[in-house]
């Protein structure tokens, strides 16, 4: 990981500028959020199921409220980010809406390193995995702190959805599916704000699906099921339109937006 450090400081400073801009946005929608609108989506809803009294590790959580909805449904939970901003103000939250969530501020990669004890229940979502250089830690990382029994569950942008640059219009098929080498991105905004005048500086890296499922396998970890979508809760691309039911697809529906993988550790 020390190779990857500068990458990870780089990221980690944009973060700590974006939880500033998301926090004030309508995307994040804390205003409500605060009154006890519930920040979860309609996949992991329906995969997480009851959660009450489930202790729940909520990997990359940004500023919590997902986090923080999981512990308002009934469940013990705890949070991980390596962003300074995100973890203060999750903390803040917290402590606003007096809840009883823990935050822990640290690389995802390093989640147990500080983190000890196992969990019902290792969640994480959308745009996760494309920080992360390589997935094998990760997955040994997620079977590490998950009770016998637990489950793992992922709901994430597709792919393929990462092959593209979208930074001059019209998406431009630019990226490998699954490509090693770091890719690096310098624009103006945020996918929550394109009108903001920060200056987002990032490393990612693309997984294939491959990737994913070979992490949580070679973990010893057992998948209980893939699914792909052509259909995102949020509207993160350009020219998306949206459905009757509130999500956003393509034009076209030519490729999926996101998957969802489950899986338990037997």
């Amino acid at each position: 990981m020390e190779n990857n450090q500068h990458y990870f400081n780089t990221n980690k400073a944009t973060w700590n500028q974006k939880v500033k801009e998301h926090a004030k946005g309508e995307m994040y929608d804390l205003k409500d959020f605060k009154k006890g609108k519930s920040s979860l989506q309609k996949y992991e809803i329906n995969a997480l199921g009851d959660v009450k009294d489930k202790s729940i590790l909520h990997l990359q959580c940004h500023f919590g409220q997902d986090t923080l909805s999981l512990n308002r449904m009934g469940a013990t939970c705890v949070g991980v980010d390596f962003s300074d901003e995100g973890i203060k103000l999750a903390k803040e939250l917290n402590n606003e809406l007096k809840l009883e969530s823990e935050f822990v501020c640290c690389n995802v990669l390093d989640t147990s390193k500080f983190i000890k004890e196992t969990f019902d229940i290792v969640f994480t979502s959308y745009g996760v995995i494309g920080w992360l250089p390589d997935l094998k830690p990760w997955g040994k990382m997620i079977a590490e702190r998950l009770k016998k029994g637990g489950f793992f569950y992922i709901v994430e942008f597709h792919p393929i959805v990462w092959m593209f640059d979208y930074l001059k219009g019209m998406p431009e098929l630019k990226y490998g599916y699954t490509q090693e080498d770091v890719i690096y991105e310098e624009y103006e905004g945020t996918y929550a704000n394109e009108n903001s005048k920060m200056k987002s500086k990032e490393y990612g890296w693309n997984h294939g699906l491959s990737h994913v499922v070979n992490a949580l396998t070679s973990a010893g970890l057992h998948i209980d099921y893939l699914n792909e979508y052509d259909e995102s809760p949020y509207n993160v691309l350009p020219d998306l339109e949206q459905t009757k039911s509130d999500m956003y697809v393509t034009k076209d529906k030519l490729y999926p937006l996101i998957f969802e993988i489950k899986a338990t550790k037997l």
